[in-house]
């Protein structure tokens, strides 16, 4: 069956009873906010393992002595078909598929469409109503009073990608309510052709210049919080992808300025600088969650840290 992927943001009408979640479409950061949504769903109501795999035929169906539930994290989708879909369906395992659109899946689409045991959850750019949706839910639960005017400053001008927007929603929540007019918020939201983005394809260049750069476009902690936003998406790709090929198959197409340095990046990693690169991310987010204060001084420290790994 489908839902829609802002009920399982608002948590309307979703729960974690479901075999199957196969999350599609083309708006990455959309759909990986969705399947943090469901693994967090599923720690709300006991204890969960969660696996990763690359394909369906990896999954072995083992279950530890201590273990409640088993969430397992599928990579690709393309070689499932209708009898494996029935034989995981009897596991003691649930399952997340993340797959980007495409033909080759689309029948795959319709039969879990139709299965009961299912979610099908497609995540495309949002749509003006769904804007709203999401800033009328943005305003509720933190209780803001906002002008006409500006509510509908941010309806227009709030990014179409999930990611963004929630980064930019952060933004204005670190504004104080005097500071909340017409002219602030135009600010916050104004696109920068060269954005916090930059910074990571700054790595091959000096530290002195990475320096000088961070220093102009991190300012506020929100600033911190989306640089770590991009850099941990362009390093999870470089974590997850096994060889040069599939790599070159999952960077986004908006990406493709950048493509050779993206490739070039990916080159320089084995297995042993894939585990330094995830415990970085995962060290570094402890740190911007614990203590907002410093996370400027730590930012830095970060960008630099994946420079290190990256040339070393």
């Amino acid at each position: 069956m489908k839902i829609s992927p802002l009920n399982i943001l608002f948590d309307k009408g979703f729960s974690s009873d479901k075999k199957i979640y196969f999350i599609s479409g083309n708006e990455i950061t959309l759909m990986q906010k969705i399947k943090s949504v469901i693994i967090e769903e599923y720690n709300k109501n006991e204890k969960v393992s969660v696996k990763k795999i690359n394909s369906i035929d990896d999954f072995v169906d083992e279950f530890g002595l201590f273990e409640d539930k088993r969430l397992c994290l599928v990579e690709n989708s393309k070689t499932i078909n209708i009898e494996k879909l029935n034989k995981i369906k009897n596991s003691s395992t649930d399952f997340i598929f993340v797959q980007e659109n495409s033909q080759k899946i689309k029948k795959l689409k319709s039969i879990i469409l139709k299965d009961k045991d299912s979610y099908l959850i497609d995540c495309y750019d949002l749509d003006r109503d769904s804007k709203i949706k999401i800033l009328n839910h943005f305003i509720n639960l933190n209780k803001l009073e906002i002008d006409k005017n500006i509510y509908w400053a941010l309806v227009e001008k709030l990014d179409n990608k999930y990611g963004f927007l929630e980064n930019d929603l952060l933004k204005i929540l670190d504004l104080k309510s005097k500071d909340m007019n017409i002219n602030n918020i135009k600010k916050i939201l104004t696109v920068d052709d060269t954005g916090k983005d930059v910074l990571f394809f700054y790595l091959f260049r000096k530290n002195r210049e990475i320096v000088e750069l961070y220093r102009d476009k991190i300012i506020t902690p929100s600033d911190v919080n989306e640089l770590y936003y991009y850099c941990r998406f362009y390093c999870q790709l470089i974590i997850e992808c096994k060889n040069l090929e599939e790599y070159n198959k999952k960077i986004p197409v908006y990406l493709f300025k950048e493509k050779n340095f993206l490739l070039n990046i990916y080159k320089k990693y084995n297995s042993k600088k894939k585990k330094l690169l995830l415990n970085l991310l995962s060290s570094t987010e402890k740190i911007l969650r614990k203590d907002s204060s410093l996370s400027i001084i730590f930012g830095l420290r970060f960008l630099l840290n994946i420079k290190k790994i990256t040339i070393s």
